[in-house]
């Protein structure tokens, strides 16, 4: 009897199988039939404003205006730039600069608005640096400070550019995912630089005018990196895709096509292989006796790496290794023997941003086994030891020694490792995406009734990829502040702009820092839009009981984490490669 049923189920499920398949069939016919007709419509409609557009064309030759045929063309085009500035936070500057720009070029596809974007910021900044001339500078400290702004614009126009060179003549959407942390990054150095820029000046009409200058640049090129951010869903959005993947271009030496000679020497370097080109010796062994000699000795559009052998001495200079520098590589005996020091600071009228006893800001550069000092002291306030602005930088068994201000990560990416750090107050400070590993970070004795803080990260906008990343490090008090820790307020960080960021993962905190572990820059300034995480400390002062209650910080997990590692965040698979830098791209635990 079983069987006899299951043999009418079986007959009962074939009957209807073969009805699905009838009605399947007629639904794909119909639908085919549908889809003629709308074809043949689409056709009939494309055939008749054809000719609609020839007829108009003839008549104008003697009744129209010649200027009519492209107004529903520009208003395509200028649909496609509201578009694109819906996705900003400045909508009504990103439209005004860049509808101008689209009046000329009726079909503009994405990478047209982008670059355009990029152009008006640049343009603006020509705007700024000539309009500044109006203002008027008295004194020696704020003609410095304006000295220090026109170089800083400069710097922004300069990176601009490259971001303009990096798209000139591609549209195609893989691309512009390839160069995506390349833009971000530039990008994020541009508002970096305004700000320092405005930063500069103490407060008074002059900060005020230049504030007001830099308003509408400043809103460009966030609104760029909004725009940048979005890049692959505006390019979907326009339907702007590849009827095929294909390999990023490259030239005959393996180089993207879009990179600039700058950046290529950059990466022809190897920054491990020290055969010195000079030696500095303050004993005159060597070929120079400063290392500002030796950085003047250096071929211009030098092709690999310039390396300087520094011996064991105290070089009291000040040196800056310039944006022409690349790949320069600069190594001592160790950081206790090579030593590049001096005392300039806030205090003997001299602004922050010139303080710095060694600047970095040739791209590519490479420190090893050298210590840099600025022996200003505590009450002297801001006086930095070491500013760095170059992009893909490596510090490896360095000395970093100040008290406030020590070290200015100032823009860029950049890698310390096995470094040694010291200070008192915003110590570790900047805009820069910077990740240190295996660090020992002392906290030095402030003077009476301050506070410490190691950290005060400057990042201005949301979209920026930028940051400061302290990974199994150890975060200590030094031998002159311990017995007197109980008298401070000790502290990891506080926000320094807008949206801070400052991630301590895996790392030790020692007892002497305060149970809340961050400390407010002023008021509720940035309390809800800084991110500050920890995530796997250990040591007496890692507890997460009595940390701050603001909005921005987080206690986060590892998958959260792993974002902040040297891999992801500095992209750093891609220049910190060769076996003899020492380097975890990824979680330690």
């Amino acid at each position: 009897m079983a069987f006899q049923d299951f043999d009418l189920i079986t007959t009962r499920h074939k009957q209807e199988k073969q009805k699905k398949i009838r009605r399947r069939i007629t639904v794909a016919v119909v639908s085919t039939f549908v889809v003629l007709l709308i074809a043949g419509a689409a056709v009939c409609a494309f055939v008749y404003q054809k000719n609609q557009s020839v007829s108009t064309e003839g008549n104008n030759t003697s009744h129209s205006s010649p200027a009519a045929p492209s107004k529903p063309a520009i208003n395509v085009a200028e649909k496609a730039v509201k578009t694109v500035c819906a996705t900003t936070d400045y909508v009504k500057t990103c439209e005004d600069s860049l509808i101008k720009s689209v009046k000329n070029n009726a079909s503009a596809q994405p990478v047209d608005i982008l670059r355009a974007a990029f152009s008006a910021a640049s343009e603006e900044i020509d705007s700024v640096i000539k309009q500044a001339s109006d203002i008027k500078i008295e004194g020696p400290f704020k003609k410095a400070a304006f000295n220090d702004c026109l170089t800083l614009l400069h710097d922004a126009k300069d990176e601009l550019n490259s971001s303009i060179m990096s798209i000139k003549g591609k549209d195609d959407q893989d691309h512009m995912s390839s160069i995506k942390p390349e833009l971000n990054n530039w990008l994020s150095a541009v508002l970096s630089y305004q700000q320092t820029c405005i930063d500069g000046f103490p407060d008074g009409p002059e900060k005020d005018s230049m504030k007001k200058l830099l308003k509408t640049v400043r809103e460009m090129g966030s609104n760029a990196l909004a725009i940048v951010s979005q890049v692959s869903s505006i390019f979907s959005a326009f339907h702007v895709t590849n009827t095929h993947r294909r390999l990023l271009a490259v030239d005959e030496a393996g180089y993207p096509t879009w990179m600039d000679h700058k950046h290529r020497r950059m990466l022809k370097a190897d920054p491990t292989k020290f055969t010195p080109n000079v030696t500095v010796a303050k004993d005159e062994s060597g070929d120079f006796k400063t290392i500002n000699e030796a950085l003047k000795a250096m071929p211009e559009k030098y092709t690999g790496r310039y390396v300087i052998y520094v011996k064991e001495g105290v070089y009291d200079e000040s040196v800056t290794v310039t944006k022409e520098m690349v790949n320069v590589t600069m190594y001592g005996e160790g950081s206790q023997k090579s030593i590049i020091t001096g005392s300039k600071n806030f205090v003997d009228g001299v602004p922050t941003f010139q303080t710095a006893t060694f600047a970095a800001l040739g791209d590519g550069f490479f420190a090893q086994s050298l210590g840099f000092r600025n022996t200003a002291g505590p009450e002297k306030h801001q006086a930095v030891a070491l500013r760095v602005q170059s992009d893909r930088s490596i510090f490896l068994n360095c000395r970093m020694e100040g008290y406030q201000d020590t070290l200015y990560a100032q823009t860029h990416r950049q890698f310390y490792r096995s470094c040694y750090i010291t200070g008192t107050v915003d110590f570790i400070f900047g805009d820069a995406a910077s990740v240190f590993q295996n660090c020992m970070i002392y906290v030095r004795k402030p003077m009476e009734n301050q506070q410490t803080i190691v950290t005060a990260q400057g990042r201005l906008d949301k979209r920026e990829t930028t940051g400061i990343v302290i990974q199994n490090c150890k975060i200590l008090a030094d031998d002159k502040l311990e017995p007197e820790k109980a008298k401070f307020r000790n502290y990891l960080g506080r926000p320094w702009k807008e949206y801070s960021r400052t991630v301590i993962m895996e790392s030790e905190i020692g007892d002497f820092i305060h149970p809340e572990g961050w400390m407010e820059w002023e008021g509720d300034f940035a309390l809800a839009t800084l991110y500050y995480a920890e995530f796997g400390n250990k040591g007496a002062g890692s507890g997460k009981d009595g940390r701050v209650k603001w909005a921005g910080y987080k206690t986060i997990k590892k998958d959260e984490a792993t974002k902040f590692t040297v891999g992801p965040f500095l992209q750093g698979e891609g220049w910190l490669k060769n076996p003899d830098v020492p380097v975890r791209f990824g979680m330690f635990t």
